[in-house]
């Protein structure tokens, strides 16, 4: 397991742009977080500009001048934007075509109709750890939501039984596993491998929502047993169409980015040579910006020409794709931002100065941040992004496979206790039916059991790689 050597990393800390003592900074980053906790709970600003609005305050707390706050903040905005931009663009067309043809629905019913009562549990694990590869956390709970309620209802079950293993199929794939935003930026953040991050990162994934999902239910359905509220069962989103695409291809369609990634992380393994043809050809497709694109290409055929779009409904499906996710865009890159703000100002080698004498392993440490950011801002994503600058400098001198880690760590930390400051609380909340004290009870143990499992078996992982 890696701990923190400070020597090392010392020659590759960011020159600072103030001269402010670790006192002064370590002040600072917490009234900059406080700046943006109050800004997005008391005064229930849009967090994109509450991010921009602490940054300002996080140079200013430590010093610096705010002409280099700025471009900090711009540089770390722009770079965001430009590394995952494109990224979540397309993820968010596979999503909506997803959603659109009945493509998921088509995979709702199939196992559904497969599953018996003891099983459905595990179903829908498996159903919202599908849909929930290419969709936003938020996109998936409104798509898969109406589909637990109606199950629930349907066959009687627990509202509990039946939703947190969904909820935790979603919560996962969206902290752990690229091509999320959170898990990109991190990965960009400190330089990991893709592949590999994503090959590690379902090692990881499996077990922690087994534990978080089915097998927590059963408490959760104890401690909390509701029925489906009458009132937010909707009619199902595809009822309009005269056919869907198959089982069989919509599942194939979903997994091809996947699939394509994890073939350049093997290859990249198993071959290892730069100059090797296979791996070439490997490196291309296996590309993020490549696999989804022709996840999206392919998408278009097997899901919206299958389910008989027209190519205007086609054109019309993807560009309602694009609208919801330039919020997103925008807190990403304005996270992004907020994490160059933070590594400029020497926030990465003040914790290493802090840290040296804890000989604490630099995964615990990355995890600590994310859950201390994500209880303090609330957002996975900020945390993620926030904690992968501040622990960027510990990826020197790692292997690839300890950076992957590095990651799944941040990634784990990233959804620790949600709470009411998190939009993901509300919303399970409302869609569910329940009281703050009910809610904290059952989404908000769940979210901790996902990250305190996650980080278990990152570290039994870092005993292997």
């Amino acid at each position: 397991m890696t701990s923190l050597s400070v020597e090392t990393l010392a020659a590759d800390a960011v020159e600072p742009i103030t001269s402010a003592g670790n006192a002064q900074l370590g002040i600072a980053v917490l009234a900059g977080i406080a700046v943006i906790v109050l800004l997005i709970t008391k005064f229930k600003l849009h967090a994109f500009l509450a991010l921009t609005i602490g940054s300002l305050a996080l140079g200013a707390f430590a010093g610096a001048p705010l002409a280099d706050t700025i471009k900090s903040f711009s540089t770390g905005l722009g770079n965001t934007v430009a590394g995952v931009g494109v990224l979540i663009a397309l993820g968010a067309i596979l999503g909506k075509l997803l959603a659109d043809s009945g493509g998921a629905d088509q995979i709702v019913d199939t196992i559904l109709a497969k599953a018996s009562k003891r099983s459905m549990p595990w179903a829908m694990v498996l159903i919202a750890s599908v849909i929930g590869l290419p969709l936003f956390f938020e996109v998936g709970i409104v798509l898969l939501i109406p589909v637990v309620l109606m199950v629930a209802k349907r066959g009687n079950y627990s509202l509990m039984r039946i939703g947190i293993p969904a909820l935790a199929g979603l919560s996962v794939m969206h902290g752990l596993i690229p091509p999320h935003p959170g898990p990109l930026v991190a990965i960009d953040a400190v330089g990991a491998n893709l592949g590999v991050t994503l090959a590690l990162g379902l090692v990881v994934a499996v077990p922690t929502v087994i534990i978080a999902g089915p097998l927590f239910s059963r408490y959760a359905a104890r401690w909390v047993d509701i029925q489906a509220p009458e009132h937010m069962i909707p009619s199902r989103p595809s009822e309009d169409l005269e056919k869907r695409p198959g089982f069989g291809v919509t599942v194939a369609t979903v997994l091809l980015p996947v699939v394509l990634m994890l073939v350049k992380a093997l290859v990249d393994i198993v071959v290892d040579d730069p100059e090797n043809a296979v791996q070439k050809v490997t490196d291309v497709i296996g590309s993020p910006l490549i696999a989804l694109l022709a996840a999206v290409i392919v998408a278009l055929f097997t899901l919206g020409r299958a389910a008989g779009f027209t190519k205007e409904r086609l054109s019309s499906t993807v560009e309602k794709s694009l609208a919801p996710i330039a919020g997103v865009l925008l807190i990403v890159g304005a996270g992004g931002g907020f994490k160059q703000t933070l590594i400029d100002i020497g926030v990465g080698q003040m914790i290493l100065d802090f840290s040296k004498d804890w000989s604490i392993p630099a995964l615990l440490l990355a995890w600590l941040i994310a859950v201390a950011i994500r209880l303090a801002t609330g957002s996975a994503t900020v945390a993620t992004i926030s904690a992968a600058g501040l622990v960027a400098p510990l990826a020197a001198g790692m292997s690839t496979g300890e950076t992957a880690l590095l990651v799944l760590a941040i990634g784990a930390g990233s959804l620790f206790f949600s709470h009411v400051n998190d939009a993901g609380f509300w919303l399970v909340k409302e869609y569910f039916g329940m009281n703050v004290g009910q809610t904290i009870k059952t989404w908000s143990v769940m979210e901790t059991i996902i990250s305190v499992v996650g980080l278990v078996f990152v570290l039994l992982l870092s005993l292997l790689v």
